[in-house]
């Protein structure tokens, strides 16, 4: 992260800084952002775990508008110690952008019939909620992300041997929980949706792209009291301090991040629609151009198939367009592992624990 004037937070885990792609210049970036392993896994689980088919997993990810704020985000890892039976296999954190993602795993319990019956995940899940709606207020917050909830993400992806609807059951059951137990919105996307509405779709219709401070940073509140849209569970109103919560179930989706050597945002604005599917780029390929730090843009990249239009060709697209525009590009990153590291990661840090 450039610039950034805020320490990174300490964890009692072990952590390791998260290498990415690029040159030298880039290590104070390097440094700030940040993959936590090894959250704990309780050995008195052993007998139970093993009549637990472990192929049958789930991944959630969470995104929460906080990064800066340790006590915040110890306050929601310790929450998920509190399941161990859920396991942490990834923390990325940005700074500039305040906003930090974990990376869940669990697996799934089918009944004779093999239909989902429960995953662990969703008191996990729910725990950190709770911890996340305690520590953070959104009318406090600010950062060059957009963000709609304090809780502003969560996405279920099927592991293994799980499957899509298996991912979509669980997204559903935590939507209602939180909607029900918190009483903030909830609005579901992708194969948690009944029509499979698009998570982009539904954020362009709620505002969630457009800055409210200073033309390029989100800050406080930024949408209406009362939504005109209606959510899929929970209430019309919004608490200001809580916000709106997305949850869906999809395929796997990588997240790949490219800075720009450049302060110009309306360059990294243009250079993003044009690659992205929408500004008629690459396929399945969505963009956001953004602030990051003081002396850099971003291109934020979601690739929704990834096996088909990936890493290499969306850096290619971005530096092509980037010298046409007079700028330089940096190599980028992904902000996860590999659906097979993340599953490897799982079963390592699971086995550890037993033995």
């Amino acid at each position: 992260m450039h610039s950034q004037s805020h320490s990174t937070c300490p964890f009692s885990s072990r952590d390791t800084n998260y290498k990415v792609g690029g040159s030298n210049n880039n290590k104070k970036k390097r440094l700030s952002r940040e993959v936590v392993q090894g959250m704990d896994f309780n050995p008195s689980c052993k007998d139970k775990k093993k009549t637990i088919d472990q192929s049958v997993l789930l991944c959630c990810k969470i995104f929460i508008s906080e990064s800066r704020n340790c006590g915040a985000l110890d306050a929601i890892e310790q929450a998920a110690r509190l399941n161990p039976e859920t396991v942490i296999v990834n923390k990325f954190e940005d700074r500039a952008y305040n906003r930090v993602r974990y990376t869940l795993v669990s697996y799934v319990v089918q009944d004779i019939t093999g239909n989902a019956i429960y995953s662990p995940l969703q008191q996990a899940v729910l725990a950190m909620v709770e911890a996340a709606f305690g520590a953070i207020n959104l009318e406090l917050h600010s950062g060059t992300h957009p963000r709609l909830g304090v809780v502003d993400d969560i996405l279920f992806h099927p592991l293994a041997r799980a499957s899509l609807d298996e991912a979509a059951w669980l997204a559903k059951a935590v939507a209602a929980d939180i909607a029900n137990r918190f009483q903030v919105p909830v609005f579901l996307y992708a194969a948690a949706h009944p029509t499979g509405k698009a998570l982009d779709t539904i954020r362009r219709e709620l505002g969630y792209y457009r800055p409210n401070f200073m033309g390029n940073q989100w800050a406080g509140w930024t949408t209406p009291d009362m939504l005109l849209e209606k959510p899929d569970e929970g209430p019309s109103e919004v608490s200001r301090t809580r916000g709106i919560t997305m949850i869906g179930a999809r395929p796997w989706v990588a997240l790949y991040n490219i800075p720009i050597l450049s302060t110009d945002f309306s360059v990294a604005r243009r250079i993003a629609r044009m690659v992205s599917a929408r500004g008629g780029g690459l396929p399945t390929v969505q963009t956001l151009g953004l602030v990051h730090g003081e002396d850099s843009t971003e291109i934020a990249c979601m690739l929704l198939e990834p096996n088909q239009i990936g890493a290499d060709r969306v850096q290619n697209q971005v530096e092509m367009l980037a010298a046409e525009e007079g700028v330089e590009v940096e190599k980028g990153y992904f902000t996860d592992f590999s659906p097979e590291m993340i599953i490897e990661k799982y079963m390592n840090l699971t086995s550890a624990q037993r033995d």
